[in-house]
């Protein structure tokens, strides 16, 4: 079945495909699962810093501490 065709039936661009092919091409099933639960994590962790600085900005504003 040609590239165009499975991507008329699945529904997104041929480009789409390609970027998924470059990223996701030489994995097993388990290493692309273990690289979406990675990037998961990551993405809690980013968030749970940016509100660590926050709150650190935040208090050292109503102290009066500056940097």
């Amino acid at each position: 079945m040609p590239i165009k065709e499975l991507c008329r039936n699945g529904g997104f661009s041929d480009a789409t495909f390609y970027k998924w092919r470059a990223r996701f091409g030489g994995m097993q099933v388990s290493e692309a699962q273990r690289l979406r639960e990675l990037e998961s994590e990551n993405a809690k962790l980013k968030r749970l810093l940016a509100e660590a600085h926050l709150d650190m900005h935040a208090l050292k504003s109503v102290l009066g501490v500056k940097r």
